[in-house]
């Protein structure tokens, strides 16, 4: 419970209150977001944050939610609330696009493992949302037909930070106070940064992939984006769990949020590779830093910890991510080269420059940085890092018509997140301030494989830091 003077995100708990007191209905809630869905894409420039959705969709799922809470016989805490998925997930009955022209030409008849988990859980599914196209890029910057550039809605003539760029954008906005994305090289953690809300990156494997296109089987991680640590918990309670579709995540320990709600930190050792932690800007680093001087004086000790290798990390991700990208895209990069933004064109092209050779090498990189934290976390039970070096960046004229590529933006904006998709560990950020120009700043959490509960126990107390959360500029309210 989060008791804030000035401007909050609604959240889980606010449709909840809204929906057990009477005030309102699951059924008027989706007939005030059908109105916005409809606004905020006429509006200059269009939000561009849900990119397919369906009036009789929503309002046959709000139907029976409504009915679930006159009978008083409700499915789980989300009930009645507003998820968006991004794109890369095949939900019925919308196409399977994953940001192409070219993908999904039929609706979906099958739901991905992780939509049929939110319908059984009664929530209401908005549509699905906007992305990066196949997810390769960190900025959301899409140009093509079906996409559009989506906006921050701090700041709308930044970007939102990809790739589940339309998720981040949603939350953020007010749209909704859940949504789904994938993350492989931070594409849930970046945009929740740049857009100021909450990201949960799962371990390799806790929550299902299936039904998700198989860009990089070996480095994605799929969480939720929300508006608060809270929301994030209850959703991770619902999606992690072994999926028989999933092999990835069958031996997975069970879910647990233990002593999610400890009143301190007490007990708790925080690592800190102070040299990787400063190689940011200096307004990210100001803010980082006073953050972890919060943590500390909640009775949590701070231990400086060596990240080895991190440069050999960072090649090696991208060797894998590419590589299998490029593999799975094989018969795409062959048949609709012409019909991909210029932007994926390059980085595919740049995977196939890579060799079996560079690919085995770059995966006994992995066995070697999977060791080396193994052995941190039997001395920390956190890392702690900046979540991006710098602040979402402003779209150009020419980004609507060409898109954007910039690989020194793309390094910055992956280097804390390459270590998490790499080894596989959980990852959470957290807002926790905004730079002079009014864009958010956040901080990562990081901890050993299957320890979601120490993040979000530390992600709780994280909030408290920011003292204000400033209002975006785009923001619609849902239950106003």
């Amino acid at each position: 419970d989060s008791a804030s003077s000035g401007f909050s995100f609604k959240g889980i708990r606010d449709y909840l209150d809204c929906y057990r007191s009477g005030k309102l209905t699951p059924s008027q809630v989706a007939k005030n977001i059908i109105a916005v869905l409809e606004d905020c894409d006429k509006s200059t420039p269009p939000l561009r944050a849900i990119v397919q959705w369906d009036q009789e969709q929503i309002m046959l799922m709000a139907e029976a939610s409504t009915a679930r809470y006159r009978n008083k016989c409700t499915l789980s805490y989300l009930d009645g609330i507003p998820v968006c998925l991004k794109e890369e997930f095949k939900v019925v009955p919308y196409h399977h696009r994953v940001g192409t022209v070219y993908l999904g030409t039929e609706p979906e008849t099958e739901d991905a493992t992780v939509a049929k988990k939110l319908r059984e859980a009664g929530a209401i599914i908005i549509g699905v949302s906007n992305m990066h196209e196949l997810g390769a890029g960190t900025t959301g910057c899409n140009p093509n037909r079906y996409h559009k550039i989506p906006r921050n809605p701090y700041k709308p003539n930044h970007f939102t930070g990809g790739s589940s760029s339309g998720s981040a954008a949603a939350v953020a906005a007010g749209l909704c106070p859940v949504a789904i994305g994938t993350d492989g090289g931070g594409s849930v953690r970046i945009p929740a940064s740049f857009c100021g809300v909450v990201g949960l990156k799962g371990t390799f494997g806790r929550i299902s992939g299936h039904g998700c296109l198989p860009l990089s089987y070996s480095t994605v991680g799929v969480g939720p984006i929300c508006t608060s640590v809270a929301d994030a918990a209850v959703v991770y309670s619902i999606l992690a769990e072994p999926d028989p579709l999933y092999p990835y995540g069958l031996k997975q320990p069970k879910a647990t949020l233990s002593d999610m709600c400890a009143p301190d930190l007490k007990g708790l050792k925080l690592g800190v590779d102070w040299t990787f932690f400063k190689a940011c800007d200096a307004e990210v680093l100001s803010i980082c830093e006073k953050a972890v001087e919060y943590l500390q004086s909640l009775g949590a000790k701070v231990v400086e910890v060596s990240l080895p290798e991190m440069e050999e990390v960072r090649v090696a991700h991208l060797i894998c991510i590419l590589s299998e990208m490029r593999d799975f895209l094989q018969p795409d990069f062959n048949k609709h080269f012409q019909e991909m933004n210029l932007e994926t064109r390059a980085g595919l092209a740049l995977g196939s420059q890579f060799t079996a050779l560079d690919y085995i090498t770059a995966n006994r990189q992995r066995t070697r940085s999977m060791r080396f934290l193994r052995q941190i976390f039997t001395t920390v039970n956190c890392i702690l890092t900046p979540a991006v070096a710098s602040t979402a960046p402003r779209i150009h004229e020419s980004d609507l018509l060409y898109g954007s590529s910039s690989i020194s933006f793309i390094v910055r904006s992956m280097r804390f997140m390459q270590l998490g998709n790499f080894t596989g560990i959980p990852g959470l950020v957290v807002p926790v301030g905004y730079s002079t120009a009014g864009l958010p700043v956040s901080f990562q959490v990081m901890a050993k494989w299957w320890d979601e509960a120490v993040l979000l126990r530390i992600g709780l107390k994280l909030e408290q830091f920011r003292h204000q959360t400033k209002k975006p500029s785009i923001y619609y309210d849902i239950l106003a």
